[in-house]
């Protein structure tokens, strides 16, 4: 089983933002959205997550290596905080699974013979469909 590597909190910046899109009167009173920032390489997280995570081709991390993540999924912020945290878990537990090494193979005897069989039909079928000489 892999290993689960959990986030410090306290690594964690949250900031308040006011959200888009609708909400009526209250949108336009209260941050409710969460900006959350997480610098990967001040991170307490093992180098190997690090460098697998600042190599993951997304968006989100800057080119400083500064995870941003918004949420405003929901109407208050604590979840919106909780629900950002939990889309960054997300992204390190997706770098702390290491991919197998990948090993170079031969094909076989009989594939190459397989193959070079069906060409040879493939072949015949092609030949067949040419033009129809009149004798």
């Amino acid at each position: 089983m892999p290993r689960r590597v959990l986030v410090d909190r306290a690594e964690v910046e949250f900031t308040a933002i006011r959200a888009q899109g609708a909400g009526g009167q209250n949108v336009n009173k209260v941050s409710s959205a969460a900006h959350l920032r997480f610098d990967v390489a001040a991170s307490s997280l093992p180098d190997d997550v690090k460098a697998r995570l600042l190599a993951l081709a997304d968006q989100r991390i800057s080119s400083e290596g500064v995870i941003v993540i918004k949420a405003q999924d929901h109407r208050s912020l604590p979840r919106n905080q909780a629900d950002a945290l939990l889309r960054l878990q997300e992204m390190v537990d997706e770098a702390t699974h290491q991919p197998k090494p990948r090993r170079a193979t031969k094909p076989t005897y009989g594939s190459k013979q397989r193959r070079l069989e069906g060409k040879a039909v493939r072949a015949q079928v092609k030949a067949g469909r040419g033009r129809v000489r009149g004798e």
